[in-house]
């Protein structure tokens, strides 16, 4: 024992060292492993997509050309007949569905039908044609509905008489009248007069006496009463109700029946009416 401090041992044992950490096992290619699956499972994504891409665009052609069948349809407006109700390259929208309910085409109202026979001529400027591809693009667009048609095989013109009524040319103050009840129209392109034309037609029952607004450019009933039927359009040519300007934004807005047509007195037509035909649309005067 020292002299000073506490008694010293004569051995002390020398502490234990501490045990190494084992090596963590990494299996051979586990990280490059669940990177190649990463990568087969978005392949496999992809390739479920693009097989699913097909059947969508298949699916929407089909609803495309449903609702260009039955419901509504798009058409290019290629001359001035109706202005300024409706301008050249305004697209209208027509309605073709509630036709096949039964429902009749009144008086006022603007309806897009085939060309009778020769009343294209003179009236619609045919446009400059586009070249093959285009020109098959935009028919294949035209035919599924995404497109107005521009191949000017139909008309369009506002209904003015219907079966059994008495359409007539013009009373003292230069108004036609229907039914002796005179119109007052102020849908026509200003600076033209009701009617230039004198006539007075009884329009057959199944047929509709019609008229465009820019009576002084366009070529109507008026100027066909000396064919048969004097002027007047089957009903079953009827393709459906033009119901509003869809472009350019600037010009929307909806069709509807002028009020004068309102105050017309009303004969019966006669008979059971005969379902219109339908058929593909295209572009008008």
């Amino acid at each position: 024992m020292g002299s000073r401090g506490r008694p010293r041992a004569e051995w002390e044992p020398e502490p234990e060292p501490e045990p190494e950490p084992e090596p963590i096992a990494v299996p051979v290619g586990g990280r490059a492993e669940r990177r190649r699956l990463a990568r087969r499972v978005r392949r496999r994504r992809r390739t479920r997509r693009a097989g699913e891409l097909p059947l969508l665009v298949v699916v929407a052609l089909c609803i495309a050309l449903l609702l260009k069948t039955f419901l509504v349809q798009a058409f290019f407006i290629p001359s001035g007949s109706m202005e300024q109700t409706i301008r050249i390259g305004d697209r209208v929208l027509v309605d073709k569905l509630t036709p096949w309910f039964g429902s009749e085409v009144e008086r006022g109202d603007i309806v897009v039908f085939k060309d009778p026979g020769g009343w294209l001529s003179g009236e619609a400027a045919r446009p400059a044609p586009d070249p093959v591809v285009v020109k098959q693009i935009k028919q294949t667009l035209t035919f599924i509905g995404l497109l107005p048609s521009a191949d000017e095989q139909d008309l369009i013109k506002r209904v003015i008489g219907v079966g059994g009524d008495t359409v007539k040319c013009c009373d003292a103050r230069g108004r036609v009248t229907v039914n002796g009840s005179a119109l007052d129209e102020p849908y026509v392109n200003p600076g033209n007069s009701p009617s230039e034309i004198r006539f007075e037609v009884q329009v057959p029952q199944g047929r509709l006496f019609v008229m465009g607004d820019h009576r002084a450019n366009s070529a109507d009933s008026r100027y066909h009463l000396d064919e048969g039927f004097q002027g007047t359009i089957d009903e079953d040519g009827v393709v459906g109700e033009a119901v509003v300007i869809a472009w350019p934004f600037g010009h929307w807005h909806r069709l509807e029946q002028p009020a004068t047509f309102r105050m017309v007195p009303d004969r019966a037509r006669r008979g059971r009416r005969v379902p219109r035909r339908r058929r593909g649309g295209a572009s008008f005067a």
